[in-house]
C-alpha cells in the first residue's frame, strides 16, 4: 500500500508540466514587477483633481481650493439659544443615565 502511494505521488509530482521561462520580447511573458509601495509613498503628486468639478488642476490651485472649501466649511451653525439648551440639556441626559443607569430619567 505504501509503495503504491509512493509511486502515485511520484508520478503526480513529476507528472505535472513546468511552464518555461517566458522570454522579455513574448507577449505570453510573465505581468510586469509591481512598483514597490515605498516607491510609491515618496513620490510627489503635482497634479489632481478638483472634487467640485473633476478639472484637472496644479499642485498648487488644488491647495488653494483645499483651503477655501475648509474655511467655508468653518462657518459655526446659527441656531436659537433655547435649541442649544435643549441640546446641552439632552447631552446632560444621556451623559446622567449612562453613568446612573439606576435613576429613572425618563
Amino acid at each position: 500500500m505504501k509503495k503504491r502511494t509512493a509511486i502515485i505521488s511520484s508520478i503526480l509530482i513529476l507528472g505535472t508540466p513546468i511552464p518555461a521561462q517566458a522570454k522579455p520580447g513574448n507577449p505570453t511573458s510573465a505581468v510586469p514587477a509591481d512598483v514597490p509601495e515605498e516607491v510609491l509613498q515618496n513620490q510627489i503628486i503635482t497634479s489632481a483633481r478638483s472634487p467640485i468639478d473633476n478639472q484637472p488642476l496644479t499642485a498648487t490651485e488644488y491647495a488653494e481650493l483645499k483651503t477655501n472649501i475648509d474655511q467655508a466649511n468653518q462657518v459655526p451653525p446659527k441656531l436659537s439659544r433655547k435649541i442649544r439648551s435643549t441640546v446641552g440639556l439632552l447631552k446632560l441626559r444621556k451623559f446622567l443615565k449612562t453613568v446612573l443607569p439606576f435613576i429613572p430619567i425618563k
